[in-house]
């Protein structure tokens, strides 16, 4: 079902559109005032009985006041289901029967008690004003008329109650809405906020996406399009070689799809399945020499079993920087030689990238865009497990680069 956009903004249906709700206090105070004016009315009609003979005018005044009764009764069972002018007319024929019950039977003025409440709760300020105006002179006159008063407090007392119950109720209806309008501006922020986490959370989706792409399909169609087409100009010359560089390039084609479907299922590099990070690091480096003739070679320098028993969040970032980098000496390098080192420093993991290739500015990225969104992925993969990535770099004396990544908490 559709929701109204009015009660997300925390708005009150419209007047004469909608079923009226209560605007001062709460469904028990409703009935409180309720069973308030018939009890009043009760009391009334019995000191009438009690302090007057049965006579015509005695008669006809509990005719009256079991008219009130009656149409104060119809009014309560239409709240709930009439329109809010109706209401109004309603409550328009109550006070002007309560001000004739009043002139023939001034015990009755009590009741204006409840009518004020029910006026200040179904009418905007200024005409519950007009209301508690014509209640409190018609209390006013009907104490005089009981009382045989004449003073000051008989005309005073009544409007005066009147004019602090409406100022008091007229108080808490502006905070009220106040309230409703903070909870309003809440939860528009909140959907706000919601809705910025939403795409904030898409955005982190598709950099993660795009740094898997990058390192598994892209590195993988990489390589083996340059061993298709080294196998392509040997391939007269050299049959033979032309036909391993082939099989080389079946074998990462199979391999890039063992990680494409590791990344589907959100699994981690499809190596250490298999193998702990300095293997995964020793195979990967025979890999590159096999597939673009550089002599890339991997060094330990740590206990072999603790290093083999790194947490695997942290074995799958630092292969994957240690992939992207060598992606990058047999692309862009031009590099004969790379060393690949792993490091353990007590607290915290070390894995440095060191080719003797053409080298670049770091401030730029390399044509190709080799060192662009590679060391971008990896700086991200290493910030992400509190760790951090440097690369040092001169055009013409090689690349360096380095990643640590802490291994407290892990």
């Amino acid at each position: 079902m559709r929701r109204d956009p009015r009660q997300d903004e925390g708005t009150a249906p419209a007047p004469g559109t909608a079923e009226p709700r209560d605007r001062v206090g709460s469904p028990r105070l409703a009935a409180v005032m309720h069973a308030g004016f018939f009890a009043l009315m009760a009391s009334s009609s019995a000191r009438l009985v009690l302090r007057h003979d049965m006579d015509a005018h005695t008669a006809a005044s509990l005719e009256l006041a079991a008219l009130v009764a009656v149409l104060y009764a119809v009014g309560m069972l239409l709240w709930g289901r009439a329109r809010r002018p109706v209401l109004i007319g309603w409550l328009a024929a109550v006070v002007v029967c309560w001000i004739a019950l009043v002139t023939m039977a001034p015990s009755f003025a009590f009741a204006a008690i409840p009518l004020l409440f029910l006026a200040l709760r179904l009418l905007p300020v200024p005409a519950a004003v007009a209301v508690a105006a014509v209640l409190a002179v018609g209390t006013s006159a009907a104490w005089a008329a009981l009382t045989d008063i004449r003073d000051p407090t008989v005309y005073l007392v009544p409007a005066a109650i009147a004019l602090m119950v409406v100022v008091t109720v007229a108080e808490l209806r502006q905070e009220s809405e106040r309230h409703r309008a903070a909870i309003a501006d809440l939860l528009r922020t909140r959907g706000a906020l919601a809705e910025s986490n939403r795409r904030t959370g898409v955005l982190e989706e598709r950099e993660r996406i795009a740094r898997e792409i990058h390192d598994t399909v892209a590195q993988g169609l990489s390589s083996t399009g340059m061993l298709l087409r080294a196998a392509d100009r040997c391939w007269d010359s050299e049959p033979e070689r032309a036909r391993e560089l082939v099989r080389q390039a079946a074998v990462s084609v199979r391999d890039n799809l063992d990680e494409a479907r590791a990344f589907v299922q959100g699994r981690g590099p499809v190596r250490l399945d298999a193998e702990t990070l300095p293997d995964a690091l020793e195979a990967l480096c025979a890999d590159t020499a096999a597939q673009s003739g550089v002599d890339a070679r991997f060094h330990l320098d740590a206990d072999p079993a603790e290093a083999a028993a790194l947490p695997e969040p942290v074995s799958a970032a630092l292969l994957r920087i240690a992939q992207g980098a060598l992606a990058n000496v047999r692309e862009h390098a031009g590099a004969t030689g790379a060393v690949v080192t792993l490091t353990l420093m007590g607290d915290r993991a070390v894995l440095d990238v060191i080719d003797d290739g053409a080298g670049f500015d770091p401030a730029t990225a390399a044509p190709g865009g080799g060192r662009g969104f590679g060391l971008a992925a990896a700086r991200a993969r290493a910030e992400e497990l509190g760790g951090e990535l440097t690369v040092e770099s001169t055009p013409g004396e090689g690349t360096g680069v380095s990643a640590a990544i802490p291994l407290e908490d892990r």
